[in-house]
């Protein structure tokens, strides 16, 4: 009875693992110009409601105190995958610590939403154009020697 119904978890999970019209699997963009990103980020006033190093835009109105920062150290590593996704769909996944001020009361990001307004060739030369600036923290390493024995 029990290699009957290790067999039916077996075979279901392998039929869950096959994928089907929802899988992103050959799904591909082409490559994208930071610099033309750069432009981007700057057209579409990105600042009013973020932060990135090494940009002050004194001109734009700002919508979030504080404002969402991009560009951070985190130990999830943000994937070239993830700031397309949070672009086009921003409450996709929202981060536990996402600041309150930024979440409607239905639980979506107040984030605009920028799909009827950029094109795909923008969308892809703006994510070029942030995903170098996340930095993920290396260990340091502690070399302890070699072991002895005594």
């Amino acid at each position: 009875m029990n290699t009957l119904l290790l067999s039916i978890v077996l075979t279901l999970g392998l039929q869950a693992c096959k994928p089907g019209p929802e899988s992103p699997i050959g799904f591909s963009l082409p490559k994208g110009d930071a610099v033309a990103g750069e432009r981007v980020f700057m057209k579409y006033q990105c600042l009013a409601c973020h932060n990135l190093e090494g940009f002050a835009y004194d001109m734009v109105n700002k919508e979030f105190e504080p404002p969402v920062l991009l560009g951070v150290t985190s130990i999830r590593v943000t994937t070239y995958a993830d700031l397309v996704t949070s672009v086009i769909n921003p409450s996709h996944k929202l981060a536990r610590n996402y600041q309150l001020t930024l979440i409607q009361q239905d639980g979506v990001s107040k984030m605009l939403v920028f799909n009827d307004v950029m094109t795909v060739t923008e969308l892809i030369n703006l994510v070029t154009f942030l995903q170098p600036k996340y930095k993920v923290p290396h260990d340091e390493y502690t070399y302890y020697g070699p072991y002895e024995i005594e």
